[in-house]
């Protein structure tokens, strides 16, 4: 997976070969991270404000079934993503692992030409490419939020974060007044892509 910057292209132009492929990275790194957390982590805080590592796995599964959702697949969540609760009635693992399973199978019934698919966000149809990239975003996100919380390597590499910046730039504008993202954070010489992008999603890249 390699993002090559070429003049004039789109950005659903340039993801459209690989977002599958960050797609399965982004689902891989949720439910790896969340493997690795222990039970006496769940209350720790997080980078998402006032949310704990409990909650904040609560909302990437309730992401990921609502793109399912979205996509035809399963019920969606139960429960309200934006607002989780702290309280698991099912292991953790479990419960990214099941919304996990339902993401990547509604995305395998989305064919290779279809130009736009539904999304749970305000914007509603989406470009296939943008779509699929943003619901790889909020898995790879708050994966990364579990592993700096819980003292885990990043799961962010250059290339992933390439493309998922591709897909948020601009885009996530209306769900940053919404409340869904914090202000961008006022980035510094020397950042990476995934600094940028941490940034642009309005958390502090820990070095």
């Amino acid at each position: 997976m390699s993002i090559i910057a070429t003049t004039g292209n789109s950005a659903a132009v340039t993801l459209a070969p690989i977002w599958r492929d960050v797609l399965a990275t982004s689902l891989r790194a949720l439910t790896e991270v969340v493997a690795e957390v222990r039970t006496d982590q769940g209350e720790l805080a997080t980078p998402c404000a006032e949310w704990t590592v409990t909650q904040v796995i609560q909302h990437a599964a309730g992401d990921q079934l609502a793109f399912a959702r979205a996509l035809g697949v399963g019920a969606g969540p139960a429960y309200d993503p934006f607002a989780p609760s702290g309280v698991l009635d099912v292991p953790a693992t479990g419960l990214v692992a099941a919304a996990a399973a339902d993401s990547a199978a509604a995305w395998a019934t989305v064919a290779d030409d279809a130009e736009t698919v539904p999304t749970p966000l305000p914007h509603g149809d989406l470009p296939t490419p943008i779509a699929a990239v943003l619901c790889a975003l909020d898995a790879a996100v708050h994966a990364w939020d579990i592993a700096v919380t819980i003292g885990r390597p990043s799961p962010l590499t250059e290339d992933l974060a390439a493309a998922l910046l591709l897909a948020a730039d601009g885009v996530i504008e209306p769900l940053r007044q919404w409340g869904a993202y914090a202000p961008v954070v006022a980035g510094e010489s020397g950042d990476t892509a995934v600094e940028h992008l941490l940034r642009y999603l309005g958390r502090t890249p820990r070095r």
